[in-house]
């Protein structure tokens, strides 16, 4: 593309900006009318573990490039009027591993990330890495419009659920994950982006998936269990042996885990499946407690912390601290027309700027 090309492109977008700007004032502008929010780790792991991107030293920096680029990528496919960040906090699954202490216990001794990389001859190794390139990524994150969240002891899953659920009620949110979890939060109000299928999954979307319900899609979970969580399912509870056996998960009304054990109780059918339920009841209740986002079991504290957060004035572009730090570490391989690539950044600081005038 052409520099002119590209001016005038950037033109015409401020000129959309302005004409937003002049149709709006404090009273009546929202800041939150369409809100994305970001799961900030599983995008950060899914970047780190696909792209084998290295700079001009030869050091691995995929997991910074691919995340701005998926970013960049979204916030030009979704067109937010504003974006929130959230990471999980530090020791943030201790409320759950005291529900049940191998919770995410199958991650503690996963390596092998990123096979594309050479890691005996890397400048780090895979570990250092990764830590340098996460806390390298919020010091690029810290200078672009975006309001970023993380609490101690609390996961990013709670965060984004309380956000959607309980604080911006009126707002139209689009939740970026690869997680299934998000899944039990849409409706016609909150939708899933998924960064790796290019799919924004809709209550008319996971039904033509699924053939379940959203509002019933926790109740799937519990059943059949999540692997990458290290939490068991109950035997033989794969989706179609579910969708076959237990009807109601399948109509359009809410069919709970509470209407699941009451049906495997109640029902004359005889199958195993059925069977494995009505022996596991309190396995079915612990994983609802792990799984359940709809009512998120945070402190007081930190739900006043995150009212906060969101409250705050959200961060201008600060495009030359940020270009400072892209030819420090070497990045225009991947990003070789910064300016260009910033666009959607401007867009987005632009209503920013809106709101804090």
């Amino acid at each position: 593309m052409t520099s002119e090309k590209i001016d005038k492109r950037y033109l015409s977008i401020l000129s959309q900006i302005e004409e937003q700007h002049a149709k709006n004032d404090e009273s009546s502008f929202d800041i939150n009318s369409r809100v994305l929010i970001i799961d900030g780790l599983n995008t950060f792991i899914r970047a780190f573990s696909a792209n084998p991107s290295l700079n001009d030293d030869g050091v691995h920096i995929g997991g910074i490039i691919g995340f701005l680029k998926s970013l960049r990528f979204t916030l030009n496919r979704i067109k937010p009027t504003r974006c929130i960040i959230v990471f999980d906090g530090m020791n943030g699954a201790k409320r759950r591993r005291k529900l049940y202490p191998e919770y995410k216990g199958n991650r503690k001794v996963k390596r092998g990330f990123n096979r594309n990389v050479d890691w005996g001859t890397a400048p780090q190794d895979e570990d250092q890495s990764m830590k340098l390139q996460l806390g390298r990524l919020i010091r690029y994150l810290e200078e672009l419009p975006v309001s970023i969240v993380s609490i101690d002891y609390t996961e990013a899953d709670d965060i984004i659920a309380y956000i959607s659920q309980q604080l911006l009620v009126d707002s139209r949110i689009i939740i970026m994950s690869t997680d299934q979890d998000f899944y039990q939060l849409i409706s016609d109000r909150v939708t899933v982006w998924s960064p790796t299928k290019k799919i924004e999954y809709t209550t008319e979307k996971i039904f033509l998936e699924f053939g379940i319900q959203s509002e019933n899609f926790l109740t799937y979970r519990v059943l059949s269990g999540d692997k990458s969580d290290n939490i068991p399912g109950i035997q033989g509870a794969g989706l179609k042996t579910i969708k076959k056996y237990i009807k109601p998960i399948t109509e359009n009304s809410c069919f709970n885990v509470k209407d699941l054990i009451n049906f495997s109780r109640d029902t004359d059918l005889n199958y195993k499946l059925i069977e494995n339920i009505k022996n596991n009841e309190l396995t079915l209740k612990r994983n609802y407690l792990l799984m359940q986002l709809d009512k998120v079991d945070i402190s007081n504290h930190n739900k006043r912390y995150t009212q906060q957060a969101l409250k705050r004035e959200i961060p201008r572009l600060v495009k030359y601290k940020f270009s400072t730090m892209f030819m420090q570490d070497k990045l225009w391989g991947q990003i070789p027309d910064m300016d260009s690539w910033l666009i959607e950044f401007v867009r987005l600081d632009r209503f920013g700027g809106i709101y804090g005038d």
